[in-house]
């Protein structure tokens, strides 16, 4: 879990008249929902938005938003962003249930790609997936989930079900079954490479 907190107020002022003043004055409208409880309306400083967002937790980690001194733990559902400037705005959290089963994507982080042996001797590391769905109670969801590629032989790839997911954790694809085992990162050989080991194998024939 991540140890992002936000400061936000409570506010009654809705509308789309509303929502323009508030970003006007920096600020980012936003609503929190879910777990049970009525949703609550509430704004947040445009500062410290553009602050959280840098961090790669801030889409895929809990959050506690401190709403008129009460800690409140949610989770970014979706988040509006300006046509062309770098401003948020608008925000939907959902409460976190810290006792029912949550589902989020969270990013992958690929690991020894460049002492990889397939890479040492040419091969090309391929990202077929930046992010994995996965379930797990609030407490146990990580911030990324790694995938090792040391030892991903040239020619290979490596799998939803080969992804050592933490303790509690499972993904949300493999729940579905065996056709949605989607490979994650592959090791191809340069094109070169291929075509030199084909007109080999030619003459090789011939």
């Amino acid at each position: 879990m991540s140890n992002i907190t936000i400061d936000a107020e409570l506010r009654s002022d809705l509308g789309k008249g509303a929502s323009r003043r508030l970003r006007h004055a920096e600020k980012v409208p936003a609503i929190v929902y879910g777990a049970g409880e009525a949703p609550v309306s509430i704004t947040l400083e445009q500062r410290h938005v553009m602050k959280a967002q840098e961090a790669e937790a801030f889409y895929s980690s809990i959050i506690t938003l401190n709403i008129a001194g009460k800690a409140v733990d949610v989770l970014v559902k979706d988040m509006q962003r300006h046509a062309y400037k770098p401003r948020v705005q608008h925000i939907d959290f959902q409460r976190v249930d810290n006792s029912a089963t949550i589902t989020k994507a969270v990013p992958l982080h690929f690991l020894n790609e460049d002492s990889a042996e397939a890479v040492k001797n040419g091969g090309k590391v391929h990202h077929l997936a930046t992010e994995i769905e996965v379930s797990c109670l609030a407490k146990d969801l990580p911030e990324f989930v790694e995938v090792d590629v040391a030892n991903l032989e040239l020619g290979a790839s490596l799998h939803i079900s080969d992804i050592v997911l933490p303790a509690g954790v499972s993904s949300v694809e493999l729940a579905k079954g065996e056709a949605h085992d989607q490979a994650v990162v592959s090791i191809t050989a340069p094109k070169g490479a291929e075509e030199g080991d084909s007109a080999e194998e030619e003459a090789t024939e011939e």
